[in-house]
Formats: structure tokens, C-alpha cells, sequence
């Protein structure tokens, strides 16, 4: 089995605040190899996106413990300058609103050029060839000419593009997409998408996505960590979570995916209730007043994350094999068939 070029065990991230501490991410561990995707899903508030922002080191005034390891690099140990560094070059991040995240005031070549000559000495006109050819890699019609233009000059999708360009520019050995195809059109989602995956193949890039539609990770994922209230509920490669998940939260959100094959009157099955405060987290198993089988689980102790099949783990108080018959006998035939 191929070593895990990013490694992150026991992550915790919390934020003091004036209505007390937000537990953003509690005990979160997992891995990725080079040239594997790994996906992160889960609603608005579960963690994702700080998870990934604290491997990136770009949280301010958060509290982090446990380890986050990038080829034997320990990031929690370095200092900022250290991990500046390895931002572009080791690690590179495609934002989710690539408008906010681009420099209102410069052009989208002068932003891809100082991102490459932070870590390249080279001239002007070398790293602006680089940002020409960049921007042209990821299909930007006349890049010769759009290198000029600034990031209010770009659609949606050619913003995302000149942001997968940046990011890639210093051809990094990871990188972290966080929701890289909200409010894009379903075409242009499926070309990010192959852009991503084409990209990933020439460089064996490790890449982590993080997104709360499964229908995006499993076009790219290998392995799925799905995450509620800040910890992982369930980690399974993406054959097994869409086969025979165990988590009911995952059932949910299976159940909330669209099809194809359904008749135009079936109805998406829904996750009653809202994620809970981050403040105010229920005790034990923080799905349970949300959980149809709520019954089953405790309300005092927290679930371990449990293996359960090789590489699957479960974060889950209901026996297993009463999960196993409560998906293939309830939850099964309502997601695959007409609801």
C-alpha cells in the first residue's frame, strides 16, 4: 500500500469566541496518497473547509492540536515562514469563490506570475510565458490576450480555471479544491471536473476535494470521508460508501442525491432538522435528535470510529449488523429505487 504523502491523525481546530469556544474539527484523521483523491463531504458547518484551511496554515486565531504531516514535514511544528514556503510549491488551494479570492486590482497573469516567481527566479518575461502557457493548459481561449484581463473580466468557469492555473502554476504535490464547482453551471462542472482529473494524472498530484454534493466526489474520489459536527462519521473508499454505507447520516445524504433513473414524481428523501451549533454540540453521538434510529444510539457517549471492514470505518452506536439490515432492507431499496 502506497505511504500517505499527506498524513493528518487527531486533528482538533476550535475558535474562541465572546459566546464561548467553537469546536470546528474534533479527532479527525485520514490520508492521502500521491496521485489518489481523496473526498470530504458533509453540510454547511460539518468542518471541511476548516480542516482544510488548517492544513493549509491559513487560520487565524484557532486553536489546532494533533498532527498534520506532509512528506514528513510536521506543519503544526513549523513556523509560518516554513509553511509559507510550502504554500504554491508543496501545496496549493483552489478557493471556492475564486472572485473574492483573486486580487480585484491586478491583472489574472500578474497574480499567476507572482505566485510562480516566489518560488522560481526567473524573469518577468519567462514566468509570464509560464502564466501564459498555464492559463492555456486549463482552456482559456486566447490566453495570449486574457493573461491581461482581471478577474472581473471572467465568466464564472474561467475564473475557476485562471484559479486552478494559480494554484498549479508551481506544479504542487497536493491540492486541496474546496467546492471548486459551486454556482457553475452543470456543464462547465463537468469540464472543472476533467480538467482536475486530467490534471491530477500528469502530475500525481494528491488531491483532497471537498464538496457537500456526492454525486461530484464520486467522479473523482477514491476514498470518502464524510464529516457532521466536526468529526468523521464515516471513511470508506468511494465503492464501499456508495455499496454498503453504514452511517445513517450517510444514508441521508445518499437519499438526497437526484437520479436519473427516478420518475419525475419521486420525491428526494430528506435529513430533518439543521446541523447543531458548533457552540453547543449535543452530547454523544451529535446526530442523534436528527436520527430516525436514534433509539439505538447513546446520548451520553461519543462513537469511536470503528473499522468494520477493511479500510471502512463507522462512527455509529447501532450494531452493525443491524445497520446492515436497516440499509438493505429500508434505506437500499427507497435510494436506488423510486423513492
Amino acid at each position: 500500500m502506497t505511504a500517505p504523502f499527506l498524513q493528518v491523525k487527531d486533528l482538533q481546530v476550535s475558535f474562541p469566541t465572546d459566546d464561548g469556544l467553537v469546536r470546528s474539527v474534533n479527532d479527525v484523521s485520514f490520508g492521502v496518497a500521491r496521485g489518489e483523491t481523496l473526498g470530504i463531504v458533509g453540510e454547511s458547518g460539518s468542518g471541511k473547509s476548516v480542516t482544510s484551511l488548517a492544513i493549509m496554515g491559513l487560520l487565524k486565531g484557532a486553536k489546532r492540536s494533533g498532527e498534520i504531516w506532509l512528506d514528513g514535514i510536521s506543519l503544526l511544528d513549523a513556523s509560518s515562514e516554513e509553511v509559507r514556503k510550502l504554500r504554491g510549491r508543496k501545496m496549493a488551494m483552489i478557493f471556492q469563490d475564486p472572485l473574492s479570492a483573486m486580487h480585484p486590482f491586478y491583472s489574472v497573469g500578474q497574480q499567476i506570475i507572482e505566485a510562480y516567481r516566489i518560488h522560481h527566479r526567473v524573469t518577468k518575461a519567462v514566468a509570464r510565458k509560464h502564466a501564459i502557457d498555464m492559463l492555456n493548459r486549463v482552456g482559456i481561449p486566447r490566453p495570449d490576450k486574457r493573461v491581461d484581463d482581471y478577474p472581473h473580466q471572467f465568466s464564472g468557469g474561467m475564473r475557476q480555471r485562471a484559479m486552478i492555473a494559480m494554484a498549479l502554476s508551481c506544479d504542487p504535490e497536493l491540492l486541496i479544491a474546496d467546492e471548486p464547482t459551486t454556482a457553475l453551471d452543470v456543464t462547465v462542472q463537468a469540464q472543472i471536473l476533467d480538467l482536475i482529473r486530467d490534471l491530477q494524472r500528469d502530475f500525481n498530484t494528491a488531491v483532497i476535494l471537498i464538496t457537500h454534493d456526492l454525486g461530484v466526489v464520486s467522479e473523482l474520489s477514491d476514498n470518502i470521508l464524510v464529516m457532521y459536527a466536526g468529526r468523521a462519521a464515516e471513511y470508506a473508499s468511494a465503492e464501499d460508501l456508495f455499496t454498503a454505507p453504514e452511517h445513517p447520516y450517510t444514508w441521508g445524504l445518499l437519499g438526497s442525491m437526484p437520479r436519473l433513473d427516478a420518475e419525475p414524481t419521486d420525491r428526494l428523501l430528506q435529513i430533518k432538522g439543521t446541523p447543531p451549533s458548533m457552540i453547543n454540540v449535543p452530547a454523544g453521538c451529535a446526530f442523534h435528535p436528527r436520527c430516525p434510529y436514534a433509539d439505538l444510539a447513546s446520548r451520553t457517549l461519543v462513537p469511536p470510529l470503528t473499522e468494520v471492514a477493511p479500510g471502512h470505518r463507522v462512527a455509529c452506536h447501532i450494531p452493525v449488523e443491524e445497520r446492515r439490515r436497516i440499509w438493505q432492507h429500508d434505506i437500499r431499496p427507497a435510494v436506488e429505487g423510486g423513492r
